[in-house]
């Protein structure tokens, strides 16, 4: 019997997070996150990275592709850039752990059921972020804002080279203060 490449992930194993039916998503980040689910296990990655999460928050969320300043040739560029990584630029980053170590590794995340801990620290702060903002549910410019946010991010790597400045994006996305009130 053939093994699988990719180790399956189950939502019994302990500690294992179903991230795509996370009450604290909208229907269409959690449909983002279920979408990098699926782009990770047909690219053959061990884990569900910030460029699998960016990919599919450009096909999918046009609050997502407003955001960037070139408009939609840029964002056409960029996935052009992810279907290339897809189909083999990526291969360099196959079988290694996106860890930028910008982000603290929390306890009992999503990091524990298939995701890089930078992509896992992403989701958590974009539900922060959702919080700070007063709305119970995290939107795709919160995970962007969260995925760019770290410097050492697959998909900020993408993005530079794709010509698109992650700071300068960065401030173009709504700013969350902590109210302090929690």
């Amino acid at each position: 019997m053939v093994q699988p490449r990719i180790p399956r992930q189950s939502a019994t194993e302990p500690g294992a997070i179903r991230v795509d039916s996370d009450a604290r998503l909208t229907v269409e980040l959690a449909a983002v996150v279920a979408g990098a689910r699926r782009r990770a296990l047909r690219d053959g990655d061990r884990q569900i990275d910030t460029a699998h999460l960016l990919h599919t928050l450009l096909e999918s969320d046009p609050e997502v592709r407003a955001a960037f300043e070139g408009g939609e040739p840029q964002v056409a560029r960029l996935l052009g850039y992810l279907v290339q990584r897809s189909i083999g630029y990526g291969l360099r980053w196959q079988g290694s752990v996106e860890d930028s170590g910008a982000l603290p590794v929390l306890p009992g995340t999503a990091r524990t059921a298939g995701w890089s801990p930078v992509a896992a620290g992403a989701l958590e702060e974009a539900c922060e972020r959702a919080g700070r903002r007063g709305d119970a549910r995290a939107r795709g410019t919160d995970l962007l804002a969260a995925i760019v946010a770290d410097p050492q991010s697959r998909a900020v790597e993408v993005l530079r080279r794709g010509g698109v400045d992650a700071g300068e994006l960065l401030a173009r996305l709504p700013r969350v203060e902590c109210s302090g009130s929690n």
